[in-house]
């Protein structure tokens, strides 16, 4: 959200080992800033809109408020219960991010496509309430800060081939299965 203060307490970086490789939130009092499969949290810091972006971010949970271990423990227990089968579960955390409208809009939209029914950037575009703005759809995926909370590997090309993702199509193809 616009206008959003950042406060003094850090923000915290937690990492846990995935099927897919280290997977790595980086979070505040109120939500997932950042996500991604890499154990660099200066990486995924370097994703989330400035405006968001924290004053410090911490891999000390003690060095944080109580809120915002809350949040990482919930975004810690939705990846472990993605893995063990509930699909659902990363979409159920908090996210925030920032930029346009289109974009802003085009990630909440994302967060409703359901798993194991992958849609096309067409698609996408479509439900994000520009059918003609394929481009643009693609642009959100590549700039989503918060992968797997905002699933933007569940986008594929028209043909069916898997187009990109910023963590490599391996874990994409598996994400998908």
């Amino acid at each position: 959200p616009q206008g959003r203060l950042m406060t003094s307490v850090p923000a915290l970086s937690t990492t846990l080992d995935a099927p897919d490789g280290p997977f790595t939130a980086v979070v505040d009092a109120h939500s997932v800033l950042a996500s991604g499969w890499t154990s660099d949290p200066d990486a995924l810091v370097a994703l989330i809109h400035p405006a968001l972006r924290p004053h410090s971010v911490t891999t000390d949970p003690t060095a944080t408020g109580r809120s915002v271990r809350d949040v990482a423990a919930t975004a810690a227990e939705a990846v472990r219960a993605y893995y063990a089968g509930d699909l659902t579960a990363p979409t159920r955390v908090p996210v925030v991010q920032q930029s346009g409208e289109f974009r802003t809009h085009a990630w909440e939209v994302l967060r409703e496509v359901p798993a194991g029914a992958p849609v096309t950037y067409t698609e996408y575009a479509k439900a994000a309430g520009r059918p003609t703005a394929v481009r643009a759809a693609a642009g959100a995926c590549a700039l989503n800060a918060a992968a797997l909370f905002v699933p933007c590997h569940r986008v594929v090309r028209t043909d069916g081939s898997l187009g990109g993702f910023r963590y490599g199509l391996t874990i994409k193809r598996s994400l998908l299965e």
